[in-house]
């Protein structure tokens, strides 16, 4: 499905209020979404960004005590739209899911938010019953772009949402990422109309636009906000140590400093997870150096296709958001881009109908 729940076990729910007639200060425009993986999932965390808001971070430096995560927040509503990872805890413990102790078990719940209060009324914000409608909205079917913790992104100048993809590795380790797109930098070229990556370009069919359209992309004023943030969830079946899922996390950022200009900014809270279920395990080749890590060839692989899945899913979050409280998205402001993917889509219909 090209998303991360390609990995097993992965599951992802998205739960958001969004008014129609939302504008900046006044209606819903806030959500959230978490990634639920399966008991036994290793994980990790890097920070890059020089704004965080974050939760439960420092438990994952591979020194801490605990290995395994049970759930990762991404929620609208900055600092307040931490409280939606009530809800998830409730939701995980009552399935009994979390570190077991004398009297219960204590889920593990980290998380980060995206700052989107400028976007709709600034008192509304995630709660915890937030966090628990996403739990029991989880699914494989991954919905992208103006959902979840997307409804209020901004990608630069355009909408932001969330975007997801995914690749599989000759050694048959699956790879997966699910961004939040909330940058302060622009996903798309203002001089081009095109993503700064000109592979992903031809990858979707996107051509370039007319110039009266990029004239107007160019004229756009930069957001009044200057607090943002991209967060990404990794996840692979891999069998891989805290350790390797901190380098993999750190590998996985080049994914957001390729297809987000600038990236990792003092205003940008920019964040990657990484989730291993470890469900595949992949011996080392032979000719491992005795004094590398075995895990090292593994962790080189899962690193690159985790930052190529990134830059993979901050495009699509983009491309697929629909507009919200009047923020211009790229597909409405620049149509001529679509024009080769959508021949090409109707050419493939005919073709079938034929």
């Amino acid at each position: 499905m090209n998303s991360i729940t390609d990995v097993g076990g992965i599951l992802v729910g998205h739960h958001h209020r969004l008014d129609p007639d939302a504008t900046m200060g006044a209606g819903w425009a806030r959500g959230v979404t978490v990634v639920l993986p399966p008991p036994g999932t290793v994980g990790a965390v890097d920070c890059r960004g020089g704004a965080p808001g974050s939760r439960e971070t420092d438990l994952l430096d591979p020194v801490s005590s605990v290995r395994y995560v049970d759930a990762v927040l991404i929620a609208g509503g900055s600092a307040y739209g931490l409280a939606a990872a009530d809800g998830i805890m409730t939701w995980l413990e009552e399935r009994d899911r979390g570190v077991t102790m004398g009297g219960g078990v204590v889920p593990i719940v980290p998380g980060a938010v995206i700052f989107d209060l400028d976007v709709g009324e600034w008192s509304h914000r995630p709660t915890a019953e937030f966090g628990y409608a996403a739990c029991r909205a989880a699914s494989t079917d991954v919905a992208v772009g103006t959902v979840g913790v997307g409804v209020g992104a901004r990608a630069g100048v355009l909408k932001g949402g969330v975007g997801t993809a995914s690749t599989t590795l000759a050694s048959g380790v699956t790879v997966g990422a699910l961004v939040a797109v909330n940058s302060a930098g622009n996903v798309i070229d203002r001089a081009t109309g095109l993503p700064w990556l000109s592979y992903l370009a031809d990858e979707l069919g996107l051509t370039a636009p007319p110039a009266e359209q990029i004239a107007v992309l160019t004229e756009l004023e930069p957001p009044l906000s200057s607090l943002n943030t991209a967060v990404a969830v990794v996840a692979t079946d891999a069998t891989l140590s805290p350790a390797a899922c901190r380098q993999v996390a750190s590998t996985a950022h080049d994914g957001l400093a390729r297809s987000i200009r600038p990236a990792h900014t003092p205003v940008d809270g920019d964040m990657v997870f990484t989730l291993a279920t470890g469900a595949v395990e992949v011996a080392p080749p032979a000719d491992t150096p005795a004094a590398f890590s075995p895990e090292t060839p593994l962790v080189t692989a899962v690193g690159a296709a985790a930052a190529d899945c990134v830059a993979r899913a901050v495009l699509v979050a983009v491309i697929a958001a629909e507009s919200v409280a009047g923020i211009p998205t790229y597909r409405d402001l620049l149509p001529g881009a679509f024009e080769r993917a959508d021949h090409d889509t109707k050419r493939s219909d005919g073709e079938e109908r034929r």
